[in-house]
């Protein structure tokens, strides 16, 4: 596999395993920023994250086999690249192709659309303007240079790659470009009300879900390695390798997590994230949360506590929660049929009455 090819798949690859373990902070976070989450910032911020990871791969891997390392030199001189431009020139005696094409023009030109999305970045998603791309993108680049320098600070003894004045130069240019091009971009309206209620759609509810489901699963997932790891380096190996203790701890982890917060809350992760809350309904407190919690991301929890023939249960609940939550009115799903509640926005002022949900259309707003 080609070197560039390869290591764009590397990028991809921790690109999108970081958006899944950053998936439901960063949901919470938009929510409160903005009051709401787009298809348009999801993807923009999906791209930026991939982006991140681009930089560092494509500037320090492949890292070299030390016992075949040869000591990379330094490049002082800040003007070096227009002399490199005019031997280009030379060589392509008046053919623009030539020019275009030849190694030491294509090097720069890389090392300016590196960064050039840094500055896009910064202005759109960040509202940051020339100053930030300038020092941001000087500081990325120079932190790169210093690690490839110090042969990644101290693993190496020597620096691997050159390290170069022109490349700080023409990184920074690749960002202020970027931020010069994203002008062209139409400038969001400012938020000025975060907190204002917004309506309580099925791609919301839809979106909570995906976060319960995602932070049940993480939780389960790091409380396994944890102890995983603890046996192992605890002296406990072959107990680490002959039982499951790590992956039902994990689960039971899991599912404490999720059924305290839903019986002490009355809010699944989801619901926290995306703020949204089930309200009114006829039933006592105690059991509307455990309904809530039955209902939601509680249910598939202790299904997936089942025996592994019996894997399939969790998904076909998963399945039928979805199908619910798309066709029942106000998108309340199976926690809104066992509680006989509706979801609301969490933004919404209390209730200063009874509720009454005989009607969806007539249920007090809490």
């Amino acid at each position: 596999m080609d070197d560039s090819v390869f290591l764009g798949a590397i990028a991809i690859g921790l690109g999108a395993l970081m958006a899944v373990v950053l998936f439901v902070p960063f949901v919470a976070i938009q929510y409160r920023r903005t009051g709401s989450l787009t298809a348009a910032q999801f993807v923009l911020w999906g791209a930026a994250l991939v982006y991140f990871f681009a930089i560092w791969t494509y500037t320090l891997l492949p890292l070299p086999d030390p016992t075949t390392l040869r000591c990379a030199g330094v490049n002082l001189d800040p003007l070096a690249f227009v002399d490199d431009l005019r031997a280009a020139a030379g060589r392509a005696d008046g053919s623009a192709r030539a020019f275009a094409t030849d190694v030491v023009v294509l090097q720069l030109a890389l090392n300016v659309l590196l960064f050039l999305p840094l500055g896009f970045f910064l202005r759109v998603l960040a509202r940051r303007g020339i100053l930030t791309a300038l020092l941001v993108g000087f500081g990325i680049s120079l932190l790169i240079e210093l690690t490839q320098l110090t042969g990644v600070w101290g693993i190496y003894p020597c620096a691997y790659r050159v390290f170069d004045v022109d490349d700080l130069l023409t990184n920074t240019g690749g960002a202020l470009l970027g931020s010069v091009l994203a002008l062209v971009v139409p400038r969001r309206p400012a938020v000025t009300a975060p907190d204002r209620p917004r309506p309580v759609t099925r791609g919301r509810r839809i979106l909570g879900m995906v976060c319960d489901v995602l932070a049940y699963t993480l939780v389960g997932v790091f409380v396994s390695v944890a102890v995983q790891s603890a046996l192992v380096f605890s002296g406990n190996r072959d107990l680490a390798l002959s039982t499951d203790i790590a992956g039902q701890a994990g689960s039971f982890a899991a599912l404490g997590g999720v059924a305290a917060t839903v019986l002490i809350t009355g809010r699944t992760i989801g619901d926290l994230a995306v703020r949204l809350r089930y309200a009114g309904g006829p039933l006592p407190t105690v059991l509307t949360r455990l309904a809530r919690f039955v209902g939601g991301i509680g249910g598939y929890a202790l299904l997936d506590q089942l025996p592994d023939g019996w894997g399939l249960l969790g998904g076909a609940f998963v399945l039928t929660a979805g199908i619910l939550t798309v066709t029942t009115r106000d998108g309340r799903g199976l926690p809104g049929i066992l509680s006989r509640q509706v979801p609301r926005d969490s933004r919404e002022d209390p209730p200063t009455g009874p509720p009454d949900i005989t009607r969806s259309g007539d249920a007090r707003r809490p």
